[in-house]
């Protein structure tokens, strides 16, 4: 089974605001889209990927993720990050509807192709599934067969608000670089040493990352 992928990304310039700690605000939105181009990259490189959708209004982020190979479908909801993932999903489904789609976070810059298609393969077996994030709070991938809604419940405590909503939590080791999103200047350094992209790489090279 080959899936579809739907990134959201929000405006970069409204990015990743919890890692103040860590990069200033003229870095901020060079991070954010540098962890998307990372994910995008490797997501287009999975075996089991077909393609990706990114829904997006950021003018910036549309032309280099676009460039990658992604197809950007306009955030004309508005209306925050499950509405943007419906309406990403259903124009995948307009002209594939019996495609498999899967919701994968934008802030995965460690994602390795193998272990997401191993996610992806686990997913395959199930209606709707979902693998938690390196938190074991959140979420990073939800997944629904050909012919499943995806009803994305993303946000706080999302582990639980999928698991609620009939999805089956993805118990797999060794997939470490699917699960590890980046909010804080700790999840930066857990990325980091996981090894993440070349982008990422580049731009968190020019931040000041404290131990703490």
């Amino acid at each position: 089974m080959q899936w579809t992928l739907v990134i959201p990304l929000k405006p970069l310039a409204q990015a990743k605001s919890r890692l103040a700690d860590t990069a200033a605000d003229g870095l901020r939105p060079s991070l954010a889209l540098a962890f998307a181009q990372d994910t995008v990259a490797a997501a287009l490189a999975c075996q089991s990927v077909k393609d990706v959708a990114v829904v997006t209004d950021d003018t910036l982020a549309g032309r280099e993720l676009s460039a990658l190979g992604a197809r950007i479908v306009p955030d004309t909801p508005a209306r925050g990050l499950n509405a943007a993932l419906r309406h990403g999903a259903a124009a995948v489904r307009a002209s594939r509807p019996e495609s498999p789609v899967a919701a994968l976070n934008a802030d995965l810059p460690a994602v390795r192709p193998l272990e997401l298609a191993r996610v992806l393969d686990a997913a395959a077996e199930f209606p709707r599934a979902f693998l938690p994030d390196a938190a074991a709070i959140g979420t990073t991938l939800l997944a629904a067969a050909p012919g499943r809604e995806l009803a994305p419940a993303f946000g706080l405590d999302s582990r639980a608000r999928h698991a609620a909503s009939g999805a089956e939590e993805l118990r797999l080791a060794g997939v470490d670089s699917v699960r590890q999103d980046v909010d804080t200047g700790a999840d930066l350094r857990a990325a980091l040493a996981l090894g993440v992209g070349p982008r990422t790489a580049t731009v968190a090279a020019r931040l000041l990352i404290p131990d703490q």
